[in-house]
């Protein structure tokens, strides 16, 4: 799967998706959900809760790494002011747990 300097995928490609999340499974960065489905071989597992404040969150504009809570808590990277896409808290229970 090809992904460009700033971490977009062919699954997701606005100028807005230039995050890259780190997975708690496997703890390597993956474009996405598909991406990680497709090549890591191994179902996914989500953070826990009380893991939230791991960085495993990458922005793809200048590689700062953010805490899943700064990340969640943000619309722009706190380093570059690069905006996020907030349609991606649409995801968040693909990656987070919740509970």
């Amino acid at each position: 799967m090809e992904v460009d300097a700033q971490t977009r995928c062919a699954h997701y490609q606005s100028d807005r998706d230039i995050i890259a999340i780190k997975f708690h499974c496997c703890k390597e960065y993956y474009a996405c959900y598909y991406c990680h489905h497709e090549q890591a071989g191994h179902p996914p597992s989500k953070w826990p809760r009380q893991q939230w404040g791991e960085k495993a969150i990458l922005c793809g504009n200048c590689h700062h790494e953010l805490t899943i809570l700064e990340y969640m808590e943000s619309k722009r990277c706190p380093q570059c002011e690069h905006r996020f896409n907030e349609n991606c808290s649409l995801h968040y229970p693909l990656y987070f747990d919740r509970k």
